[in-house]
This record gives C-alpha cells, sequence and structure tokens, in this order.
C-alpha cells in the first residue's frame, strides 16, 4: 500500500517505449496498412538476420507460435510432446491444441531449466516402453538457454523434434551462436510487454527450414495462399482475385501496427542487453551472501551462454534462518515492490491434475517454485531504485 511521501510503486517487469517507437507507429497508421503490408516482411527479415536464421514467421503471440509449431512439426493425435513443468501453462497447452498428449520432465535446480540427465533417463525408460516423445520443447527459462547441444544429440538419437520456448530469450546466446540459430527445429519468440522487447503482444517462430516456414506460413492465416505451384488450379485460375485453402489455418497474423514497433525495439536489443545484464551483475553483488539462491550464469558446466536477463529471480532457502516465501513476498508489496512469482509448477494446476497429474512428480521443479520470487529487472530500473529494491528485500528476509 503505497503511503505519502514513499516511493512510486516498482513493478517486476515493463516495458520501454521512446519516440522513435512512437514515431514508427504513427507513420503506418498514416501508411494506409495497418495489416498484411510491408511492415510485417521487414520486422521478420530484421528479426530473422539478428538471430542467424533463414526464416521468421510472425505471429499475434508466441501461444500460436507455439501451437502451430507443434502442428507444422507433427503434433497431434496418438503423439505426445514434453516439456518443462517450470514455464506458463502454454509451454504444454500447444500440444493438446493439437489432440496430443503431454508430459514433463523436470528441471535442474540449479539452472531452473529442463535437465539433461532427467531427459536421457525419461528417454531412455520411454523407448524401452514404446513412448517416444514426438516433440519436446525445452523453455529458455527467464533467458538463460538450456544446454542445447546435448539435446540435440538426443534429438537425433531418438527421432524427435526440438522445438525451443524461447519466450524469455529474445537476443541470448548459446555457445556464442544466436539462441534460435542452430540447434533447434524451430524456436519461438514472444514480443509481450514485459518480454525483452515488444509488440503489444506478438511473436515470431524462427527456423533454418524453408518448408517448415512455408508450412507455419500457411497455418499463421487460414491455410489460404495465392502461390504458384501450390494450388489445385494452378495455371487454370479464373482471375488476380483468386486463393485457395490448402489447410486448415489459423488467423494469427502479426499486424503491421504490432510490427513497426517490433522493429523499432529491435533496433535497441543490444541496449535493452547490456541494461538488463548491467543490474543483474549488480544484484549478484548486493544480493551476495544473503539467505538466497540467485540466478545460474551457465547452461551447465561444460557449456556458456549469455541470457537475455528477461527475470531475475531469488529463492529463499527454507531453514537458512530466513521469513518464508509468502512472508517476504507480502512485505516486498507492502514496500511497494511488485514482485511476482515465475511459475507455479503446470503438472499442479487443476486443469493438469485432472488429466493424471499429481504433485511429488517432478520434485525439482516444486522444491524451486517453494522458493521462488521475481524481483525488479527491467532496461529503465534506476540504481536508486534497485538499491530500494535491494534495502526492502534484506527487511524483508529477517524472520
Amino acid at each position: 500500500m503505497s503511503t505519502e511521501g514513499a516511493m512510486a510503486m516498482i513493478p517486476y517487469a515493463t516495458q520501454s517505449i521512446n519516440d522513435d517507437d512512437l514515431r514508427a507507429v504513427r507513420e503506418v497508421l498514416t501508411s494506409g496498412w495497418l495489416t498484411q503490408g510491408p511492415a510485417g516482411p521487414r520486422f521478420e527479415q530484421a528479426f530473422a538476420e539478428r538471430h542467424g536464421v533463414a526464416h521468421a514467421v510472425g505471429v499475434c503471440n508466441a501461444t500460436a507460435g507455439l501451437h502451430i509449431a507443434c502442428l507444422a512439426l507433427g503434433a497431434g493425435p496418438g503423439k505426445t510432446v514434453w516439456t518443462s513443468p517450470n514455464s506458463f501453462v502454454a509451454s504444454a497447452n500447444c500440444a493438446l491444441y493439437c489432440g496430443a498428449d503431454v508430459d514433463f520432465v523436470d528441471i535442474d535446480p540449479v539452472t531452473r531449466n529442463m535437465s539433461v540427465p532427467a531427459l536421457t533417463a525419461k528417454l531412455e525408460q520411454a523407448e524401452r516402453e514404446g513412448r517416444l516423445p514426438a516433440i519436446v520443447i525445452p523453455v529458455h527459462f527467464s533467458g538463460l538457454p538450456c544446454d542445447l547441444a546435448p539435446m540435440r544429440l538426443l534429438a537425433d538419437r531418438y527421432g524427435f523434434k526440438l522445438l525451443e520456448d524461447a519466450s524469455h530469450a529474445v537476443g541470448a546466446s548459446y555457445e556464442g551462436q544466436p539462441i534460435g540459430s542452430r540447434y533447434a527445429d524451430a524456436s519461438v519468440f514472444s514480443f509481450h510487454p514485459v518480454k525483452i522487447i515488444t509488440t503489444g503482444e506478438g511473436g515470431i517462430v524462427a527456423t533454418q527450414d524453408a518448408a517448415l516456414a512455408r508450412r507455419l506460413q500457411l497455418l499463421r492465416s487460414h491455410g489460404i495462399t495465392r502461390t504458384p505451384g501450390e494450388m489445385v488450379l494452378d495455371g487454370h485460375m479464373p482471375g488476380p482475385w483468386y486463393y485457395e485453402q490448402a489447410t486448415l489455418g489459423f488467423n494469427y497474423r502479426l499486424t503491421d501496427i504490432q510490427s513497426a514497433l517490433g522493429l523499432s525495439q529491435l533496433q535497441r536489443l543490444d541496449a535493452f542487453h547490456a541494461a538488463r545484464e548491467r543490474l543483474a551483475d549488480r544484484y549478484d553483488q548486493l544480493l551476495a551472501g544473503l539467505p538466497l539462491r540467485l540466478p545460474a550464469r551457465a547452461p551447465s558446466a561444460d557449456a556458456s551462454a549469455r541470457s537475455s536477463w528477461h527475470l531475475y529471480v531469488v529463492e529463499v532457502q527454507p531453514g537458512a534462518g530466513a521469513a518464508s516465501r509468502e512472508t517476504v513476498f507480502k512485505r516486498l508489496w507492502d514496500a511497494n515492490i511488485a514482485v511476482n512469482v515465475h511459475y507455479i509448477p503446470i503438472h499442479t494446476q487443476p486443469f493438469y491434475r485432472a488429466r493424471g497429474f499429481r504433485p511429488g512428480q517432478f520434485p525439482a521443479a516444486e522444491a524451486y517454485y517453494a522458493g521462488a520470487i521475481s524481483i525488479p529487472l527491467y532496461p529503465n530500473l534506476t540504481e536508486v531504485q534497485q538499491d530500494h529494491v535491494v534495502k526492502q528485500l534484506k527487511k524483508a528476509l529477517l524472520a
């Protein structure tokens, strides 16, 4: 609750909009093309070049991107998709939209990403039982890339498609290469306002596979084509107005208004990263020695990465003389710091319990959740605000 003289509410995340963004949107609003115009392809091309991929397919949000990526990669009835329980529910729901089943792979307690040893063990058991997944969706939680190289080896060995949920990881890199550029069959990025760059709502599916990109383009736009060579009446069309529905698709397009904002934001991606990284480094220094587990810096002991720092999550350590997570959370909100928790493990949600999942199945994700608090991190966070967050967090931790 705010009091007179108190610092204004500090959110855990927020967008950064400048005059260039406003100018870009105004130009589209007066251009005559609000959607399906030239801004969409320009944003897609720029995003693809920045992330080292051949194809980027813009969509109305990352959930839509996960949906059509699963469809394009073969998810459907009789197939199973595996993902991390430490994510937003969309990472699992996308499989159910396709009629597929979903299962989970527990996380590494240090990185909070899908555990490679847990994935390996689950695949070995699934092979013996004849129930290997069609798709595995690792989630780059908080912007820290998963350990992709061994996951790619497992995908090649066991024959599943690798679909990165890179919603948190715009501009992140793994072993010096941009996320989306090498290891996965496709990667999905999010442009929600709290993410690294924003289009209001929006997303992109990135891939190196031209045929897959074309399937994605059809699926995002009603399954409609006007492309010669794709139509039944090719060469015998009744007129230039002619189009055909080649498959059952959806209205998942990204508008020109959103694309113009995204392209403008993309120009500041390096600056956004630098600011987030500087603030994360500063948190590491200021929070050292407290009864907290701080974020990891690498996907494993054998791999390097650069996080996009979408989130900075601390874990209140039980039995370390600190107050409970619930108490710390409430005290921070009382101090006008709008912290959050990412995420409630998906398998513990009532909907997924009704599908047969139960608490205790993925203990590392549940143990992480029990102490997790996302504290403020965004490019415009000032050092004065950050110092206030740290001061109040130290006070809130007192038992």
